[in-house]
C-alpha cells in the first residue's frame, strides 16, 4: 500500500512538473519570437509561413535601428531615469517601512493605512496636477520631470513594512544595548536582513520605470531627451509598421531588464514569499 502511494505521489509530481514545464515554455515563446524576428532580414519578416529560426541570422535590423535615431542617447536617458528612481525608491521606502514596522509614535497605524489608501487612486487621476507642478517648477522637457514624481512608491512602503515586521525585534534591542543609533540599526541590521525584499522592490521599480511610456511622453518633447520606449515609438511610420526595426528596438530594451532579473533572481522568490507573512 505504501509503495502504491509513493508511485501515485511520484506520478502526480511528474504530471505537475510536465504542466509547469509546458506553461514555462509557452511563456517564453513571445520572448523567443521577439529576439528571433529581430535577427531576420527586413524582406523576410512577413513571410508566410513564418520561419521558426532566423536563417541566416542577420544584424541588419539593429544596424538600421542605430541609424534611425539617437538610440544611445535614449538608452542613456532610460538608464539614468530607471537607476535614479530605483535607488531613491529603495532608500526612501525601506526607511519608511522600517519606521512603520519597528518605531512606535502617535498615529503610526492611522498614517500608514492612510498612505496605503492612496493605492486605490488611479495614476491617470494625478497626471494633470503633477504636470502643473512640474510646469510651475520649470522642469518640463527635462529628466527631472520624469524622475521627481517617482522617487517614492506606496507599494514599496507596504512591501518593506510587511517584510521588516518578520525581523525579530530582539536583534534591534541587542544593537541598541550596544549603543547603536537608529540609522546604524537600519543600515547594519535591517538593510542586510531585508535584502530579499529590497531586491524585489528594486526589480519592480526598475522594470516599471524602464518601461514607463505615458508620463515621459507627456513631459518630454526634445528628441535627445526622450527615454527609450518613447523614442522607439517615434520610429514607427504613420501608415506602415517596420516590424524588424520595432523588434530590434524591443529586444534592445529588454536586455537590461533580463540582466537585472537574472542577477537578483536568488532573492526574488524569497522576497515574494516572505513579504506578506505578517500583518
Amino acid at each position: 500500500m505504501k509503495a502504491y502511494r509513493d508511485w501515485r505521489g511520484l506520478g502526480a509530481r511528474g504530471i505537475a512538473l510536465a504542466i509547469l514545464t509546458a506553461y514555462a515554455f509557452l511563456a517564453l515563446v513571445p520572448l523567443y519570437w521577439l529576439f528571433a524576428t529581430s535577427l531576420i532580414a527586413q524582406n523576410a519578416v512577413l513571410k508566410f509561413p513564418p520561419a521558426l529560426f532566423p536563417n541566416p541570422p542577420t544584424l541588419e535590423n539593429y544596424a538600421r535601428l542605430l541609424k534611425a535615431g539617437p538610440i544611445g542617447r535614449w538608452l542613456l536617458n532610460s538608464s539614468v531615469v530607471a537607476a535614479t528612481v530605483t535607488f531613491f525608491t529603495v532608500l526612501f521606502d525601506s526607511m519608511a517601512g522600517y519606521g512603520f514596522a519597528k518605531k512606535r509614535f502617535p498615529g503610526r497605524d492611522q498614517i500608514f493605512w492612510t498612505i496605503i489608501a492612496m493605492m486605490i487612486i488611479p495614476g491617470q487621476v494625478t497626471l494633470v496636477p503633477i504636470f502643473i507642478v512640474m510646469s510651475r517648477l520649470g522642469l518640463l522637457n527635462t529628466l527631472y520631470a520624469v524622475v521627481l514624481p517617482a522617487l517614492a512608491d506606496v507599494f514599496g512602503v507596504f512591501l518593506m513594512r510587511q517584510f521588516i515586521l518578520t525581523i525579530p525585534s530582539e536583534l534591534e534591542d541587542a544593537a541598541r544595548i550596544d549603543g547603536a543609533g537608529a540609522f546604524t540599526i537600519y543600515s547594519r541590521i535591517i538593510v542586510p536582513l531585508a535584502a530579499p525584499a529590497l531586491a524585489v522592490l528594486a526589480i519592480f521599480t526598475f522594470m516599471g520605470n524602464w518601461n514607463n511610456f505615458l508620463w515621459p511622453l507627456i513631459v518630454l518633447n526634445d528628441t535627445n531627451k526622450l527615454t527609450l520606449p518613447v523614442g522607439l515609438a517615434t520610429l514607427q511610420q504613420e501608415n506602415t509598421v517596420d516590424y524588424g526595426l520595432q523588434m530590434a528596438g524591443a529586444a534592445l530594451a529588454a536586455v537590461p531588464m533580463i540582466a537585472l532579473f537574472l542577477s537578483l533572481q536568488r532573492y526574488f522568490i524569497k522576497g515574494l514569499t516572505l513579504g506578506g507573512v505578517k500583518g
